[in-house]
């Protein structure tokens, strides 16, 4: 019989897995920030705009599901998703190359 797993905890697992990933990119943008220079001045402006784009899209996707039906949980996972993959590819843009 296949084990069931508990919606609850998953998503708690899922939110605990974008604090982290969250945590690294404000470290990396902090340093990149503290650098000073055109490079900190456009990754501000970046920072603000995409987390401008990443609500309304997490608000629109998430609003469109629960029109088409789509459970509480499914709705939840997807957002969290959405916003870990955003954060993992500033994450892997910020990182140092080499």
């Amino acid at each position: 019989m296949p084990r069931r797993r508990d919606p609850n905890f998953s998503h708690a697992l899922d939110l605990a897995r974008l604090g982290a990933e969250s945590w690294m990119v404000m470290g990396l943008r902090m340093a990149k920030l503290a650098g000073g220079g055109p490079a900190a001045m456009f990754e501000a402006q970046r920072m603000v705009a995409e987390k401008s784009v990443a609500a309304l899209e997490a608000q629109m996707a998430a609003g469109l599901a629960f029109a088409q039906g789509a459970t509480h949980h499914a709705v939840t996972r997807s957002t969290v998703a959405g916003y870990r993959r955003r954060v993992r590819a500033n994450r892997r843009r910020l990182l140092p190359k080499g």
